[in-house]
């Protein structure tokens, strides 16, 4: 992969290399660690900043055969993970995690090789010895990006106290928070809403015991996230919903599950409709925008989400080119909101 790798015409090659690779970058949804950013973190190996968190890779290596100790588990060292990984790799061919896999030593590390089991630890001690360098530090890599911006991904009870120290240090690069709301219309499990639920008034100040107070708690979360300089939100749902519902239906429905009932897949699909709207409305009276994740099936995996609960992170395998949006939702979903707010 040279320099003109995706540009595969003498137009693209002129645009990129003459203006795009110029900009700076402002990301408007990323899933960057604010407290790494806060502190300036300095990653331990290649297999920390690559392997940690990334769902992806460890989907791959499963599929590859490889065991699950060497994805998320703790009795096995950074190496052994990192080879697993390189084992993986090759099979990878003609895949995004391939390019990206490359394209990341280049850019990164200046490593041109290939790799494979053969060049895995040669390319891990590289990149190890380079990690223990200033400028390899979280906030040296997103100069070494030209990063101008990033939004992360903050659930409406996050702090953003890393968000606001990160400000205050003086660093010269923007990193804002983005209002990622799902577990607020995560009805299925009643115990976990019931949880997040109780979690949001904590955080908030605001009692709830009802539909309304829980909207009242979102909104004032909403208030302090704009206040830190939110201007987005981040939606990743299955499809759009856009039931027809009462509001009488959607207080009782918020009683029954968060009394503890499961609801049926009818009332379900109301609430998260209604949540829809909800957000909707907010993020209209701040002008923000809003991003949508959908199509994406989540906790499909059973073992998978144990192991999520154990180790503490997103572990799940996960489908993206399922069932989108039913004909005609979307529109109905804003015309709603559109109907709600007026023509103002």
């Amino acid at each position: 992969m040279d320099e003109n790798f995706l540009l595969q015409t003498e137009t693209a090659q002129k645009l990129y290399h003459e203006h795009a690779a110029k900009m700076p970058i402002i990301d408007y949804h990323c899933h960057l660690i604010p407290q790494m950013v806060a502190d300036d973190y300095q990653f331990k190996s290649l297999t920390e900043i690559w392997l940690g968190g990334d769902h992806y890779k460890w989907r791959a290596m499963r599929t590859n055969g490889v065991d699950e100790r060497f994805c998320t588990g703790k009795d096995t060292t950074d190496w052994e993970k990192f080879e697993k990984w390189a084992e993986t790799v090759p099979y990878t061919f003609r895949n995004p995690l391939y390019h990206w896999t490359h394209l990341e030593l280049k850019t990164a590390f200046g490593i041109d090789k290939i790799l494979n089991p053969k060049t895995a630890r040669e390319i891990y001690d590289e990149c190890n010895e380079k990690l223990k360098q200033p400028e390899y530090s979280a906030r040296g890599m997103m100069r070494r990006y030209h990063v101008e911006t990033v939004c992360t991904t903050d659930d409406p009870i996050d702090s953003l106290e890393y968000h606001i120290k990160t400000r205050e240090s003086g660093f010269e690069i923007k990193m804002l928070p983005t209002w990622r709301p799902d577990k607020a219309m995560a009805v299925e499990v009643p115990g976990d809403f019931r949880a997040y639920v109780e979690k949001l008034a904590e955080v908030s100040g605001v009692t709830i015991s009802t539909f309304d107070d829980m909207i009242a708690a979102l909104r004032k979360r909403h208030d302090f996230f704009a206040a830190q300089g939110c201007k987005l939100s981040d939606h990743g749902i299955e499809e759009f919903y856009a039931e027809d519902y009462t509001d009488a239906e959607i207080k009782a429905i918020f009683n029954k599950v968060y009394g503890g009932t499961a609801l049926t897949k009818e009332e379900i699909l109301k609430f998260k409709s209604a949540m829809l709207v909800a957000f909707g409305e907010m993020d209209w009276e701040k002008g923000w925008t809003q991003q949508f994740h959908y199509g994406a099936i989540r906790n499909n995996n059973s073992k998978m989400r144990s192991e999520e609960r154990r180790v503490g992170k997103e572990c799940r395998s996960q489908q993206q080119d399922v069932q989108t949006a039913r004909p005609g939702h979307w529109f109905r979903l804003y015309r709603r909101v559109y109907n709600r707010q007026g023509d103002g």
